[in-house]
């Protein structure tokens, strides 16, 4: 078997990329890769499904807001009629809460930059976050963040199910299998064996394994500073807060974004670190112990509550600076990496997914300059740091 381009990986980053590479050249040869086409452990099916303009990195900024309008107006931008008209975007927006006036100056700061990227950004005082919001507590605020438009939640499984269904009608190819080896020769990928298929001869690579991208990596002879991290995301249902409009609200132990009539929330755990990629267990201690308290004292209203259900998924940490590695690596320049994207890579796929296919069929960079997140600076250890990692 052969292919021009192997993508490793077959959630959305690797749909993505799939699907942009035969929108943009018709006849090349795309296989995908993908290990359970369920999708039931994939990062994918398993994240909190929103998209904010809210990031403190210019190019994260304007990867959004190409993100916000192809999602809004997914069927068009697809170009092909897959039968999935549109992704059920609510824009609630995110809003976040400072506690400190360092905290709320560093928000000021970032709204300068979003605003000059195009987005809506409001800072606001206390007393306009309580007017707003009124069953919220704002007593220990100094301040918040909010977007107003291009901001919220929408399909996640609408959106993988998009890319892959245009990937194929545009001529990609999809199999059922693990990926066990990479070969090199020369300084470059010459191929990659299938557990099932045997070897596949490729003139390009795309590693697209999300939270396993590290042991892909290996396989090629490569580190990579990436780890999966567990998140134990809990449903609850409130009966006294009953607010499907409000945003996606960011406090200091915790976020929550209203689910229709109840919610979804979750914490990073005090002592966060990687786990095993097979790790699914969740950390159920981390409702009682961390998310109701703080929850509770920022909105009384949540005085009753019940966990209707929980789930676990992993974020593809990057140790480095929490940003996307994305591009060619240096020492196997046709290995192209779609990585680390540290819990905001759904929302990233539309616009790095036409970023990789771009610098695959051309070189370089094309609509949106990526070079921030390269893999040059995980080689030198020189952090791009996004800050707001929710």
């Amino acid at each position: 078997m052969k292919a021009d381009v192997v993508v490793i990986g077959g959630a959305v980053m690797g749909a993505s990329v799939a699907f942009w590479l035969k929108r943009m050249q018709p006849d090349i040869d795309v296989l995908v890769v993908e290990r359970d086409p369920s999708f039931a452990r994939a990062s994918t099916a398993l994240s909190a499904a929103g998209i904010r303009q809210q990031f403190t990195t210019p190019v994260n900024v304007a990867i959004s807001r190409f993100g916000i309008d192809f999602i809004r107006n997914f069927q068009d931008n697809l170009g092909v009629d897959v039968g999935i008209p549109t992704l059920g975007l609510r824009e609630n927006g995110y809003l976040f809460l400072a506690r400190s006036d360092s905290a709320l100056a560093t928000l000021r700061e970032v709204a300068v930059m979003q605003h000059a990227h195009g987005a809506a950004t409001q800072i606001l005082s206390p007393a306009e976050t309580a007017a707003r919001w009124p069953w919220l507590s704002t007593d220990d605020l100094t301040g918040a963040s909010f977007g107003p438009r291009d901001e919220g939640f929408f399909d996640n499984m609408g959106l993988l199910a998009g890319f892959r269904s245009a990937a194929r009608a545009l001529g990609a190819r999809f199999v059922t299998d693990t990926v066990t080896g990479i070969s090199v020769t020369g300084g470059r990928v010459t191929g990659v064996t299938l557990g099932q298929g045997g070897p596949v001869a490729c003139a390009a690579a795309v590693n697209a394994a999300g939270p396993r991208a590290a042991q892909v990596m290996a396989m090629a002879g490569l580190p990579l500073a990436v780890e999966p991290r567990k998140r134990t995301v809990f449903v609850i249902d409130a009966p006294n807060a009953r607010h499907p409009g409000a945003p996606l609200l960011i406090d200091n132990d915790y976020w929550i974004r209203p689910e229709h009539q109840q919610w979804i929330t979750a914490t990073v755990p005090s002592d966060d670190g990687p786990c095993d990629a097979d790790d699914f267990e969740p950390d159920l201690h981390l409702w009682d112990d961390v998310i109701w308290p703080a929850l509770w004292h920022r909105a009384p209203c949540f005085d009753a509550v019940k966990v209707i259900r929980h789930w676990v998924g992993h974020y593809a940490y990057n140790t480095l600076d929490q940003n996307a590695i994305l591009g060619p690596h240096p020492a196997l320049p046709n290995l192209y990496l779609i990585n680390g994207f540290s819990g905001h890579g759904l929302q990233q796929s539309p616009a790095v997914g036409r970023g990789l296919a771009e610098h695959i069929l051309t070189g370089a960079w094309q609509s949106i300059d990526l070079s921030d997140l390269s893999v040059d600076r995980m080689i030198a250890g020189r952090p791009f740091a996004e800050k707001a990692v929710v």
